[in-house]
């Protein structure tokens, strides 16, 4: 299906970061077409730093006025694709971000709700995934690292101004090649994931055309 002009889709990945060379969230993004379910898909690599990332995002939602935002990062030691239902008001990080920031048990925005419900359709995007033969689970906790600042800060972009766009999230496995010298950790082939998002993806962008 061609892309309609004014049509798209952001999606983000992160930078390794904790002493990775790789971060699958962006190779899965790298790996996407160019086009899905008529609509444009759009690429941005984020900055594993508090802060920083949702600058980044809220300027690129400003600047292409996307449909929908889905956010993807790596949560290793998870077996399966995990699409977040809720971001919490928390910043309490257990490693330092690529920065060396490490905010413990601090307030993403001060006077901010203590959560933001995801906008896009959880329930249909595990069930997409799942259907594409790629384990897939619905989570009720981004962590409270630079992954969940990220959901947090662009929901509360789009509520802040009114702005007309659905944003999610989801945390992926690591890579069969970063579980190497990690014998009890889950991993996940990059292929299924790649499957696995654009599963997502479209079942987000079917939902709202119902």
């Amino acid at each position: 299906m061609p892309a309609t002009p004014g049509k798209c889709v952001l999606v983000t990945g992160f930078e390794p970061f904790g002493g990775e060379r790789v971060n699958p969230s962006w190779e899965i993004v790298r790996a996407l077409p160019a086009t899905l379910g008529g609509h444009r898909v759009e690429k941005l690599l984020v900055p594993t730093e508090f802060g920083r990332s949702v600058r980044r995002v809220a300027r690129a939602i400003d600047e292409l006025g996307p449909a929908l935002v889905l956010c993807i990062g790596e949560a290793g030691g998870r077996s399966r694709m995990s699409v977040e239902r809720v971001a919490i008001n928390v910043n309490d990080a257990r490693i330092a971000d690529n920065a060396g920031k490490q905010p413990v048990d601090e307030a993403i925005r001060a006077a901010g709700p203590a959560a933001y419900l995801c906008t896009l359709p959880v329930k249909a995007m595990v069930a997409a995934i799942s259907k594409a033969g790629v384990p897939a689970e619905i989570s009720n906790c981004a962590g409270t690292f630079v992954c969940n600042q990220l959901i947090y800060g662009v929901l509360d972009h789009i509520a802040g101004k009114a702005l007309a766009v659905r944003a999610g999230f989801m945390h992926v496995p690591y890579l069969e090649a970063q579980v190497l010298d990690k014998p009890h950790a889950a991993a996940m082939a990059l292929a299924s994931m790649v499957e696995g998002t654009k599963a997502a993806i479209m079942a987000a962008i079917k939902e709202r055309m119902k």
